[in-house]
């Protein structure tokens, strides 16, 4: 269920996540290295005494840390991309715990929700449309085809058998790992040797449960993040005569636009109307995802709120990720349709010269258009 949604929200967290990366690229040694005022050794204490995860740990070196910020980077890249998904996903979900974890003090609300999606996402088959995977199934007849992805899980069976043979992962880290790479391997041999048998169908509905099962997931934490956000502002007094969103206009950090901040506040109806407005909509929402018409408004309503936090308070990763999020409830119809658009929009822009581009152009078109209407017949 929710192919397109996964899609999105895969899309959605590694495009954030790489985005992030790559603009804090020249102070990555400040935010997670050997520079930052959180040390290696307080990072040590604070992991072994609260058991988080984090391969930065392995070594203080340089050269150690540089190695996984590139790798996180092209995991982003794979997992945007939908490239050997399985594999990427589990890269991404390292890359996103060892980097959050080695600095925790480091983001703005953001992070958390990436943490967490990160580790949501390996469950998911977030590449059944709109990945590489997919398109490598459609020609190849199957999306384990090729070389690289038998390489590339070697590779990282060769990394976990060192980290286990030399104590570097706790046993329940070990145990997960171990986990996805033996199914995953399992998955590889029935779908090479027994593509059409009852194996590769067993495994392919043990799948789907899981899917289904991360999905649900994913949907009750973006649930439980409104309704905590939304009945903690309640409480609050600023929150409650309406003057909340006021101050954070006036601070220099919340303020990359002075002057359209100083009209913002400068309106006390408009204030008092964002303020209350905000309140209702998080508190409501959890109450309407069973209401299609009104979850869709609100859907809106929140997606046009983290954009606006992203302008007026200058924290546009947080609100890419919480829109990343929030796109786990979008219509199916949008997103088929939205697909549609976006490969109708690359058939016709896309030159081809000659007497037969007129043909090659009208198969373009109809081979994407028999692609999303044969997944949306699947869903």
């Amino acid at each position: 269920m929710g192919p397109y949604q996964s899609a999105v929200v895969r899309i959605g967290f590694a495009g954030t996540w790489l985005f992030f990366l790559l603009r804090e690229f020249p102070h990555r040694h400040e935010l997670y290295g050997p520079d930052g005022p959180w040390s290696f050794a307080l990072a040590e204490r604070l992991i072994a005494s609260n058991g988080a995860f984090s391969v930065l740990m392995w070594s203080d070196s340089t050269v150690w840390f540089e190695i996984l910020y590139a790798v996180a980077v092209l995991a982003s890249v794979g997992l945007l991309l939908g490239w050997r998904t399985r594999a990427t996903s589990v890269l991404f979900m390292v890359g996103v715990l060892s980097l959050q974890n080695r600095s925790v003090f480091m983001g703005d609300g953001g992070d958390n929700v990436i943490h967490l999606m990160a580790v949501y996402l390996v469950l998911t088959r977030c590449a059944q449309v709109w990945s590489l995977d997919a398109r490598r199934a459609r020609l190849r007849g199957t999306a384990s085809a090729g070389a690289a992805g038998p390489a590339l899980w070697a590779v990282l069976g060769a990394v976990l058998a060192y980290g286990a043979v030399t104590g570097r992962f706790s046993t329940g880290w070990l145990l997960a790992f171990a986990a996805v790479w033996v199914v995953c391997g399992l998955w590889w041999l029935v779908d090479r040797h027994d593509p059409e048998g009852e194996g590769r169908a067993t495994l392919d509905v043990l799948a789907n449960l899981l899917h289904n099962a991360g999905m649900l997931v994913i949907m009750a934490e973006v649930c439980l993040i409104y309704a905590t956000a939304g009945w903690y502002k309640v409480q609050g007094s600023r929150w409650q005569d309406g003057t909340a969103l006021y101050y954070p206009l006036g601070l220099d950090y919340f303020t990359p636009w002075p002057g359209l901040s100083a009209l913002l506040a400068g309106s006390g109806t408009l204030v008092m109307l964002l303020s209350y407005g905000t309140v209702a909509v998080q508190v409501a929402f959890p109450f309407t995802v069973f209401n299609r018409r009104i979850k869709n408004a609100l859907l809106a309503v929140m997606m046009l709120e983290h954009a606006g936090i992203a302008v007026l308070l200058g924290l546009p990763f947080f609100s890419l990720a919480m829109i990343a999020a929030d796109a786990v409830f979008l219509p199916t119809g949008f997103l088929v349709w939205l697909g549609a658009r976006v490969a109708w929009r690359r058939a016709v822009t896309v030159p081809v010269p000659g007497p037969g581009a007129a043909a090659g152009l009208k198969g373009a078109g109809a081979g994407a258009g028999a692609g999303v209407g044969a997944s949306a017949v699947v869903e």
